[in-house]
Formats: structure tokens, C-alpha cells, sequence
């Protein structure tokens, strides 16, 4: 029986953000697993920056991708109209990717400028940047008050501690009104 792997699922759908240049970004457990303590994620989640142009040309490819799928057409486009959420589950794997189509606000652009290319099985992906990271999931546990999102922003800072941009991260955290928690963090 052959394992089951995200990564390779990961790596075909960036080739096909990339191909019909889709920026794009992966967040969530996936990107704690690069910038902090590894964690069982059970999906993938990617924030692209989405027109119903390009969706157009994004559905059927995924839908491609194997026989048996799921990806609804209309939650897809409802995503896009409201910078959503909208969802595909590979037949073959069973993983489900979760999709957010980008807000069009200064902090959301910021972090997709701000994305970094990773190596995963010799592709390049493109990830949230740890700083971007821990400032989301700041936002999410604010929004949601679920311990994961703290416990993830606390051993990305931990891991990547060195390597992060200290001023950055306390600008955006007072402007996102979650300086707070940053600051017992740090």
C-alpha cells in the first residue's frame, strides 16, 4: 500500500498556481510544520489571490488532478465575490485543500509580497513568511480563542526566533490589535 504523502498533492497544485500565475501562499499547519514545531495537520491551506478569470482556468485543471474529486463550482466563485473559502478534496488521497482567496487589505498584500519559495521534493512552493505566521495565527486565536493558534505562533517564534524580523512583527501586531499576546509571547 503505498503512503500517503500532502506533500506531493502540495507540490502539483503549486505547479498549477505557477503555471497560470495565481500568487499564492501556503499557511496554516503546513507552514507551521516549515517555521515551527512540526504538528498532524488533516489539510492543506493555500491563500491565493483569485479573479473569476482565473478560477475559471483553475477548476478544471483541479478537477483533473484525479477521477474522483470534490470541488464546488459555485462555493468557488461565491469565495471569490466575498474573499472567502471554498474547498478540494483529492479522490485519491482523501486530503483536502483549503483554499482562501486573498483580502484586499495592506496586511494581506504585505504577507503575500512577503512570501518565501521553499524546497519541497525538489519544487519550489511558495510559503507564508514566519512573521506573517505568527501575526495570523495571533489573528485567528483572537478571533477564534483556540489554544492551536497560540501554541503554533509560540513555536514558530521559538524555532525561527533568530531569524525573525522583531520590528516587523510589533509594528503589524499594534496595527492587528493583537500586541497583547504578542508581547507575552515574546
Amino acid at each position: 500500500m503505498e503512503q500517503i504523502d500532502p506533500r506531493r498533492l502540495l507540490v502539483k497544485v503549486s505547479e498549477i498556481l505557477q503555471k497560470f500565475k495565481i500568487p499564492y501562499m501556503v499557511t496554516g499547519g503546513m507552514a507551521v510544520f516549515v517555521w515551527g514545531r512540526p504538528r498532524f495537520t488533516a489539510d492543506i491551506d493555500i491563500v491565493v489571490e483569485l479573479t473569476s478569470a482565473t478560477a475559471e482556468k483553475l477548476i478544471p485543471v483541479l478537477r483533473s488532478l484525479s477521477e474522483i474529486n470534490y470541488l464546488d463550482e459555485n462555493a468557488a466563485r461565491d469565495a471569490i465575490n466575498r474573499f472567502g473559502e471554498f474547498n478540494f478534496i483529492d479522490g485519491e488521497s482523501g486530503i483536502k485543500i483549503d483554499f482562501w482567496v486573498l483580502k484586499n487589505d495592506l496586511f494581506n498584500q504585505t504577507r503575500l509580497k512577503r512570501r518565501i519559495p521553499k524546497i519541497i521534493l525538489g519544487r519550489k512552493v511558495f510559503f507564508i513568511s514566519p512573521e506573517d505566521l505568527i501575526l495570523t495565527k495571533l489573528l485567528w486565536h483572537k478571533s477564534a480563542g483556540t489554544s492551536r493558534h497560540l501554541e503554533d505562533a509560540e513555536s514558530t517564534l521559538k524555532i525561527s526566533g533568530g531569524k525573525l524580523n522583531i520590528k516587523y512583527l510589533k509594528r503589524w501586531a499594534k496595527k492587528l490589535e493583537v500586541s497583547d499576546v504578542l508581547s507575552k509571547l515574546i
